[in-house]
């Protein structure tokens, strides 16, 4: 009997371990498709004939991007987005957060309930445009800021980590003279570095992602992002802004690779910067998403 529940134990450990494998390679494979593809021979992509190992290697597709103006351009333009609406969120997230984890609020409650009535009743596109539009915000990168300076999921995962703080360190900083503001920059965030790092991930992420307001708000091309350029030349087959480097006929050939080096340099950021807060957001989505 007791042998027969260790060939079980071990049967399941193994039907895990090589269904993970599948999902490890189902996941990863498309991301190393892309690589392979982008270093490709133009010709061999287009015959169908790269799978698993790059054909003929070739970094043209990477030398036509980094000489082209308006990809390095919306890169900068990418990089300041999703650093200023970063800091924005964190800032405007906490000072929402905070507040509504204090019991002692007054009308905490009805409070409550008009920000997370925003999750479920949006205005809708055009009066949203209309109001961005009143505000003079419109072709200005405050349309891009402003507008997505408080994600409420996210503040309400922040409250909720922030309500886990035990009530004796506010008791005992109040006792020393602390005011709110005084306990929220030195007890409170300090103690929040787990949440804040998913936060600054969850943010990040969806900055760096981020294309429909700018495609909505943006008429000036200097002010685009990255997602932008990258949705013009993947969806739209837009590569007019190569050809002043690549002849057209070269250029036609190589279209896939430099779609997907283009992809494959929007997204490594993320990968590099997801290792380095993994452990945080982890910890930080655990413990923010259940009330001790």
């Amino acid at each position: 009997m007791h042998g027969r529940i260790l060939d079980s134990g071990r049967i399941f450990d193994i039907c895990n371990v090589l269904f993970m494998l599948v999902l490890i390679v189902i996941t990863l494979y498309p991301l190393y498709y892309m690589g392979i593809v982008s270093i490709s021979a133009g010709d061999a992509v287009n015959r169908g004939e790269v799978y698993f190992f790059p054909k003929g290697l070739n970094l043209q597709a990477y030398e036509v991007i980094m000489a082209d103006a308006s990809i390095l351009r919306s890169y900068a333009n990418t990089l300041f987005y999703t650093t200023a609406g970063v800091i924005i969120n964190l800032i405007m997230t906490a000072l929402c957060a905070y507040p509504l984890s204090r019991g002692h609020l007054f009308g905490r409650a009805l409070l409550s309930l008009f920000v997370i009535f925003t999750m479920f009743f949006d205005s809708g596109l055009i009066p949203r445009y209309m109001v961005i539009h009143s505000l003079g915000m419109v072709n200005t990168v405050w349309a891009i800021l402003i507008p997505t300076a408080i994600n409420v999921f996210n503040m309400i995962l922040m409250r909720t980590f922030f309500e886990n703080i035990p009530d004796s360190l506010h008791e005992s900083a109040t006792v020393d003279g602390a005011g709110e503001f005084r306990i929220l920059l030195q007890v409170v965030l300090p103690l929040s570095m787990p949440v804040m790092a998913t936060m600054f991930l969850f943010y990040a992420v969806g900055h760096w992602n981020s294309f429909f307001p700018a495609l909505i708000y943006l008429n000036e091309k200097s002010l685009y992002p990255l997602q932008i350029i990258l949705r013009n030349i993947v969806i739209a087959g837009d590569m007019a802004s190569q050809t002043t480097s690549t002849g057209a006929e070269e250029l036609a050939v190589m279209s896939l690779n430099i779609k997907y080096a283009t992809v494959y340099v929007a997204i490594l950021p993320v990968l590099f910067l997801y290792p380095f807060v993994q452990k945080y957001f982890v910890q930080g989505a655990m413990i923010g998403s259940v009330k001790g």
